[in-house]
């Protein structure tokens, strides 16, 4: 009788130290996507006060990934040929299943995805996320890197319909690059493969539109990365981590909520007006015999496509286009300001919001004829564009705080 209980007793004890050694082994071979999801989604302390800007963000990201998604079925049917590129577009639109929404999805998503990121980065200077520390700072910059690379791959996806537009577009952005002193011709040729814009262009355009979104994927988890060393920012500036919620439910009930509203807003651009926001001129084969009589670029690029205009000389004019987007990376190191959040500043907020609509107005002039009295204006608010960046933000960080 004892040696039978002496035996349960230890066949017990091996079965509990089995059972632990089991937890303590899921527990040490945990997978690495569930840690993941529970540490950076489900249970990533937020800000609780943070508002509906913070979503933008997380739009971006969404329909980049449309973006992939449908230009992969795309490139399934395109053919980068200069006599086939336009047709293989027509026989997407007409032949192919569900291809015409393909592709309006595709052409009207680029819109979508600077819409969410102009608004993600004005969001980003408005509150000063880009403060405190050296790591918010690379946050900022790989934002903007994020934002160069898609402007290069919206670019050459333009000229991938061989439309009017696409022809003449790629034609006059290329020959900016001559301007280059020595040198420029030379890559300008190694661009084009060749003496002008032709077939060689199209296929090396078509390989790095094809290239260059996966390039961008690994610089987003990059900037994720760092969002997430250090968290999210909030309006008042703070950055304790006192008052902070788990992400989930709270804040993805609130994206899904953005989501929706973004998603909603694309479907009636894609069902409705599809062709709003794209150039008549495109829908007309390429023929470099025939000039538009009006060239310009898509909206997105107006702003800058203004700056260029505005300085008569042709390397100024690229100069300043290059430098108004790489002025950017000049703000964390301008900014010194010991209050973070702009609520209790008049005045910046004043000039925040001059520098916005400067903005506008610069994308206003840059789709305009390049005659006065507009060149005037797009010269005035390119200074404006520079003044602010470089001085106005550091100038108006030390004043006295606007008293309710």
């Amino acid at each position: 009788m004892r040696n039978l209980k002496r035996n349960f007793f230890v066949k017990t004890k091996t079965n509990l130290i089995l059972r632990n050694s089991l937890k303590f082994n899921r527990k040490k071979i945990e997978n690495p996507l569930t840690k993941i999801i529970k540490n950076h989604i489900i249970f990533y302390p937020t800000p609780k006060n943070i508002n509906y800007g913070w979503s933008f963000g997380s739009l971006a990201g969404l329909f980049f990934a449309l973006q992939i998604i449908t230009g992969i079925f795309l490139a399934m049917h395109y053919i980068p040929n200069v006599d086939l590129a336009f047709w293989s577009v027509e026989h997407i639109m007409r032949d192919v299943n569900y291809g015409w929404l393909l592709r309006y999805m595709h052409a009207n998503g680029a819109s979508m995805v600077f819409i969410t990121m102009y608004v993600h980065i004005g969001k980003a200077l408005y509150f000063r996320s880009y403060t405190p520390g050296y790591t918010r700072a690379f946050l900022f910059f790989a934002g903007i890197l994020i934002f160069l690379l898609m402007m290069g791959t919206a670019f050459i996806g333009y000229v991938l319909p061989w439309g009017q537009m696409s022809l003449w577009g790629a034609t006059v952005i290329t020959n900016l690059i001559t301007a280059i002193p020595f040198i420029g011709e030379n890559i300008a040729y190694w661009i084009w493969g060749g003496f002008s814009v032709g077939n060689p262009t199209l296929n090396r355009f078509f390989s790095f539109h094809y290239l260059l979104p996966f390039i961008v994927v690994g610089i987003v988890f990059l900037h994720l990365t760092l969002l997430h060393l250090k968290g999210s920012t909030n309006p008042m500036g703070s950055t304790s981590t006192i008052g902070k919620i788990y992400f989930h439910p709270y804040f993805t009930i609130k994206d899904g909520f953005s989501f929706f509203v973004a998603l909603l807003f694309f479907s009636i651009l894609i069902f409705f007006y599809p062709n709003l926001l794209g150039h008549p001129d495109n829908y007309i084969m390429a023929n470099a015999l025939v000039t538009p009589p009006h060239i310009v670029p898509e909206w997105y690029f107006l702003p800058f496509y203004a700056i260029l205009r505005a300085i008569p000389n042709k390397i100024g004019g690229v100069i300043a286009m290059l430098a108004a987007i790489l002025v950017f990376f000049t703000i964390p190191f301008n900014d010194n300001a010991a209050i973070k959040s702009p609520r209790f500043e008049l005045l910046r907020n004043i000039m925040f919001t001059a520098f916005v609509v400067n903005f506008l107005l610069l994308g206003h002039l840059g789709g305009c004829a390049a005659e006065q009295p507009y060149i005037m204006l797009s010269q005035f608010c390119s200074v404006f564009h520079f003044f602010y960046v470089c001085f106005g933000i550091r100038m108006f960080n030390n004043l006295p705080i606007q008293q309710n």
